[in-house]
């Protein structure tokens, strides 16, 4: 049964490795970056971002336990956490929090990145990426055909997703308090889910998602 425990010290962190000082290549920013540093490069700019708190770690631990097992049951394709990049084009390569990636275009997963945008993509708001999910993510996603975007901001107790239509995005109104999928038909998240200090069980909210999706329209 998977469950997601809560994780009150995340361990000792990899060492900070500060951005070049000048812009890269892609092919000099695969060399600088490791498998130790999380870093985005956009139009030869390195964006490296700072170590995850534990609030942080366990809402993305969370999401991707909940979805994976979601698409998993339904053989929908495949669900990758912020050790992968998605190479949106030649110009960017970003690292979402949490991607899904249909079944149909799993031939663009590389080994070490996904060609092109996933399907949907969900950033987790830290202190230090206000701006950058917000706004420069959005923009990069939508630039790049990004189906679905999801934001959620845990210091605000906020969730606002896009579905793209017509090559721009519009907001997916949240219904009786909880945000739906477009992409993930059933699937759903209730705000008062995420900002709990100790969230709720992975199965157990599987099984409310399930009820939900089965009653009668």
């Amino acid at each position: 049964m998977a469950s997601t425990q809560p994780i009150t010290d995340p361990g000792p962190l990899a060492p900070y490795k500060a951005p070049p000082d000048r812009k890269l290549s892609e092919e000099e920013f695969l060399a600088w970056c490791d498998e130790d540093v999380k870093a985005e490069w956009v139009d030869g700019q390195v964006i490296v971002m700072s170590p995850a708190n534990a609030q942080h770690v366990n809402l993305t631990a969370f999401l991707i336990s909940l979805i994976r097992i979601w698409v998993e049951d339904r053989d929908l394709g495949a669900v990758l956490g912020p050790e992968l990049m998605t190479r949106l084009s030649p110009r960017s390569r970003r690292v979402p929090d949490l991607m899904f990636v249909a079944k149909d275009r799993l031939h663009n997963l590389r080994h070490a990145h996904l060609e092109g945008p996933p399907d949907l993509a969900i950033e987790i708001v830290s202190p230090d990426s206000v701006v950058r999910d917000w706004r420069d993510k959005y923009l990069d996603y939508q630039s790049a055909g990004l189906r679905e975007y999801w934001v959620i901001d845990p210091a605000n107790q906020r969730i606002e997703a896009y579905r793209l239509v017509d090559g721009a995005y519009q907001e997916i109104v949240p219904d009786h308090g909880h945000v739906d999928s477009c992409v993930l038909a059933g699937f759903y998240l209730r705000d008062e889910w995420l900002w709990r200090a100790e969230l709720p069980k992975v199965r157990d909210t599987l099984k409310e998602i399930e009820s939900a999706s089965d009653r009668p329209k």
